[in-house]
């Protein structure tokens, strides 16, 4: 009896604090924070020294090793061990998205350092996987015999088979992804690092070039994918990349591509109750109607406002204002698309609505509706109500957000979260011993998995916390992604300081250029000390066999009004041929030219070196 009461009186805690939460607000600068930590989690490849999520190992490092190609990296999609390709590119885009649009928010939170870690993980990868103009390795792991194992990342005996589209074997819906997840991270690292933004450009023009010549659906490509990510079509990817291209890069040929295209591939044409991996139109549309509201549609502005048109169907079905052709509700206030993890979907609305609210706001205008012109702050009204119904604001009383609050799911359908960690239970878990010895143990999870957005409850919202129950258990990259961006916006707007698991540093725009330094702590390093301006840029790039090769620029500038004696530079990642600097003793470090010691007040000089894969990272050593 005793037993029961105290049971009995956790669950009443439990019910208090979360009444608490939900009346003082829902701190979302936590949530944030957890969700980043989802990203760790699902790295596939060698983890580095500063990982968070501390029960994760090494995993997938000979990925690509039978086809002569290195695939190591990028992310395991769900709760399984696949990579693959197109929900993996669509979470990278919806990730940048949020560090472009609500860039002082994340940096305000100092979580652009791990937001830019969770994009770079992703679009390190997919260089790696684009390895020629046309060729885009596509996938990693077999679904069915993954599927037929539960064991941990670190143990895996499954095939690792790859599979690549080419002239051959077209996949315009996935190298479009790809390509628009390229382009969106090009701007979003822009500040920090340009050239990095510069080498994720020329993959994303040469993918879109490849999707848009060379069409065809990728699952007709790769029969593997067909029965777990089955493409709709390809048009939406198409103009999706184009937007994204055009964004990063002011080309009207890419706005002249969807405006000619606009009808004939959907995009005027499509008015849609969903956005998801699969349906970009509602993202294309609401990317457009930004470029139309920010002035900038000139000639082409008719047709973007047919855009606009369908990107207001899509936000007026989402507030029950679209003349009765609306989304489905749960009693509990979710909207509901589909009983397979349908959070997903709720939450790739609701960042696509704090977006086109904020947009709205900064012109002054008001979404139009059948039934009347609708403020800005209703639109992201509706956004915080699916972020508070994630965060426990539901039926019953529960966060789907793994980690957050007082009552959230503990039998997650996740193979490492369930499986003891590799680092207190070393032994093998065998393929069949993971279902018999983990899987169908009655307890929770062992690990807990911070920030996944588990599938989340059906139509009535009922929810059972079982972790066979994938439909409603298993989280996912797609799922996560928008979150980041919505959940920023949301601490912004709140008022609350929040009380986070770890801070992240701001990336500063006098960072080294490496995107890597952005994991870093800021403190002044000496290059940023020395009066000295490295001006990193791409100026040619081939391809060798299965290797593309870069030529860069470093332009050294005297930013200073004295002259710069004896500067000694410290030069890391180089693994090609330099011209421009002389060797020292010391290993990695170069000096300056006889003829050039002396770098006079606002004066240059230049370096050259060649390699494959990402820049190196130049700082100063010493100067006079």
């Amino acid at each position: 009896m005793k037993s029961l009461n105290f049971v009995g009186l956790c669950l009443l805690l439990g019910m208090l604090v979360l009444e608490a939460l939900i009346a003082e607000g829902f701190n979302y600068g936590d949530a944030l924070d957890k969700t980043l930590m989802f990203f760790e989690a699902q790295r596939s490849g060698k983890l580095p020294a500063n990982q968070r999520v501390k029960w994760r190992g090494d995993s997938g490092l000979k990925d690509g090793y039978l086809q002569g190609v290195n695939l190591v990296g990028g992310y395991y999609d769900a709760g399984d061990h696949v990579k693959f390709g197109l929900p993996m590119a669509y979470t990278v885009t919806m990730l940048a998205w949020g560090a472009i649009d609500f860039r002082k928010e994340l940096t305000d939170l100092d979580q652009m350092g791990h937001a830019l870690w969770s994009i770079g993980w992703g679009t390190d990868y997919f260089m790696k996987a684009h390895t020629r103009p046309n060729v885009l390795w596509a996938q990693v792991g077999d679904g069915d015999s993954d599927h037929y194992c539960w064991e941990r990342a670190e143990d895996m005996t499954t095939p690792r088979t790859a599979y690549k589209l080419d002239q051959n074997h077209p996949g315009s819906d996935l190298a479009g992804e790809t390509a628009a997840a390229l382009a969106a991270s090009a701007i979003a690292f822009k500040p920090y690092n340009s050239s990095y933004s510069n080498l994720l450009l020329l993959h994303a023009k040469q993918l879109f070039t490849f999707a848009d010549r060379h069409r065809g659906l990728y699952d007709d490509s790769i029969q593997n994918a067909k029965q777990f990510y089955t493409s709709s079509g390809y048009s939406d990817e198409l103009l999706w990349a184009a937007a994204w291209l055009y964004r990063a890069t002011d080309d009207e040929y890419f706005l002249k591509y969807v405006v000619d295209n606009a009808v004939y591939m959907g995009g005027t044409g499509w008015g849609v109750k969903e956005f998801s991996w699969d349906n970009k139109y509602a993202g294309v549309q609401i990317l457009l109607s930004q470029i139309l509201l920010e002035g900038r549609g000139g000639a082409y502005t008719s047709t973007l406002k047919q855009y606009q048109a369908k990107a207001n169907y899509f936000a007026c079905a989402c507030l029950q204002k679209n003349d009765g052709y609306n989304i489905h509700k749960t009693p509990g206030g979710l909207m509901y698309v589909r009983e397979w993890n349908n959070l997903q979907y709720a939450s790739a609305a609701a960042f696509l609505l704090a977006v086109y609210s904020d947009s709205l706001s900064a012109s002054n205008a008001k979404l139009t509706c059948p039934e009347g012109q609708i403020p800005p702050q209703e639109l992201l009204d509706f956004a915080r109500s699916q972020a508070d119904y994630f965060l426990g604001k539901n039926p019953k009383s529960m966060s789907y957000l793994v980690g957050y609050g007082p009552k959230y799911p503990i039998h997650v359908h996740h193979r490492g979260s369930s499986i003891a960690s590799i680092f207190s239970l070393q032994s093998t878990v065998q393929c069949v011993q993971g279902f018999e010895a983990w899987y169908r143990r009655p307890e929770g999870n062992p690990n807990v998995i911070y920030g996944a957005l588990v599938g989340g409850p059906d139509q009535n919202d009922n929810f059972s916390d079982d972790r066979s129950n994938y439909e409603q258990t298993e989280p996912t990259l797609s799922g996560c992604a928008p979150l980041v961006g919505l959940f920023s916006k949301l601490q912004s707007v709140s008022g609350a300081a929040g009380n986070y698991h770890e801070k992240a540093p701001v990336p500063h725009p006098a960072t080294p250029p490496s995107y890597h330094e952005t994991r870093k702590t800021q403190e002044p390093s000496k290059s940023q000390e020395a009066p000295v301006e490295f001006l990193h840029s791409i100026t040619k790039t081939w391809t060798v066999g299965p290797t593309a090769y870069y030529r860069h620029r470093v332009v050294i500038k005297n930013k200073s009004e004295k002259p710069i004696k004896d500067l000694k530079l410290v030069i890391e990642g180089l693994t090609g041929s330099i011209w421009g600097l002389i060797p020292t003793q010391q290993r990695n470090t170069y000096e300056l030219p006889q003829w050039q010691k002396v770098l006079q007040p606002g004066s240059e000089c230049s370096f050259v070196y060649v390699q494959g894969g990402p820049q190196a990272k130049v700082t100063v050593q010493s100067y006079n």
